[in-house]
């Protein structure tokens, strides 16, 4: 235990570490229970401690991916709601590994803020235990670092996962062939891309706030439509390979949208014509196309559109594929087709 503090210089300077521990400790029992038996050690040493179960595999891979939020929490912000970044960020992260296979197995975050401060603190992190949770991810720890002089007001998060594959089970994508049908799997709205151009969109040339309630969003507040939590789509892909689907290739449409992503785990002698009215776009993305006069090319790079994940299956397994995703709760449906090619996108 730290003796008694005779001045305040550091807290005076902008670092409250009082408050730091303080508000961990509201949110250590909900990280706690975000564990896996593999984890050797709670939250708070030097380095998180997870022992793999090399008894389960004959050749395992570890997958890992960074990723962050970006600029939806500018949105979380104006609203001052931030539990679903929370989740936003594990679901990114665990989506990314998913597509090649890797069940998750740890999580950890970067939390950067000018001025730590509740609830926003408890919330986030809430989200992250949560969001792990649900996946059977550990929360293996995680970093909080309070700059007044680098953020001001404002925060980023950051999030890394580590998840494991079996070599002879990595999906690749270098099966895919003409023949192939794309499986497309529905989002929630912008998950975590695209916030920069619809922020100027609606906030600066259409003049709405937060708490604006456009006819087109149907009752719906502008930050409730922006702030839907990415969709975390792995206990569909769990199923699948239980299941041995030909599931051989997967991608996560994220920032690039269909055009940049897709082409991510194309042979180069294949194209994808995907058919836009395949699954339901969302009414936010409507708003922003048509208030925002964005061109349908740079519509589908910037935003997903309505599809969080693409499954490439072969056409014979089109309906097993579809019967697990609906199966686990998700909007599914055939959106497109694999065509002799050059390892390019259409959207039509």
């Amino acid at each position: 235990m730290a003796d008694a503090v005779k001045s305040d210089l550091y807290k005076a300077s902008g670092v409250d570490i009082d408050l730091a521990v303080s508000l961990l400790n509201n949110v250590k029992a909900k990280l706690g229970a975000a564990r896996r038996p593999e984890m050797l050690a709670p939250i708070g040493g030097f380095g998180g401690l997870f022992q793999i179960d090399l008894s389960k595999y004959r050749e395992p891979v570890m997958v890992s991916s960074i990723d962050g939020v970006g600029t939806k929490l500018m949105v979380a912000m104006m609203m001052e709601k931030y539990d679903t970044v929370g989740f936003d960020i594990v679901n990114h992260c665990v989506n990314d590994i998913s597509v090649q296979g890797a069940e998750p197995v740890y999580f950890m975050d970067y939390i950067g803020i000018g001025k730590l401060r509740s609830p926003l603190y408890e919330q986030v992190l809430s989200g992250i235990a949560d969001a792990c949770r649900a996946a059977n991810c550990a929360v293996l720890g995680g970093e909080t670092a309070e700059m007044p002089g680098m953020y001001g007001n404002d925060f980023d998060l950051v999030g890394v996962i580590t998840g494991i594959v079996e070599k002879s089970k990595i999906i690749t994508g270098e099966k895919i062939h003409p023949g192939h049908v794309a499986i497309g799997m529905g989002s929630s709205g912008l998950h975590t891309n695209g916030f920069s151009l619809a922020r100027k969109i609606l906030f600066k040339e259409c003049g709405l706030d937060v708490w604006s309630k456009p006819a087109e969003l149907g009752g719906m507040s502008v930050g409730e439509a922006l702030l839907k939590p990415h969709i975390c789509y792995y206990p569909a892909i769990a199923e699948a390979q239980q299941k041995g689907l030909a599931l051989d290739g997967i991608a996560h449409i994220t920032g690039g949208g269909l055009y940049d992503n897709v082409p991510r785990i194309l042979p180069a002698d294949v194209d994808v014509v995907f058919d836009s009215s395949g699954l339901p776009v969302p009414p936010v993305f409507k708003l922003l196309v048509d208030a925002g006069k964005v061109d349908h090319v740079e519509a589908y790079r910037v935003f997903n559109m309505g599809v969080g994940m693409v499954w490439f299956v072969p056409k014979c397994d089109a309906d097993a594929a579809l019967a697990i995703c609906r199966g686990k709760g998700y909007t599914a449906e055939v959106i497109g087709e694999v065509v002799p090619g050059a390892g390019k996108v259409t959207v039509r």
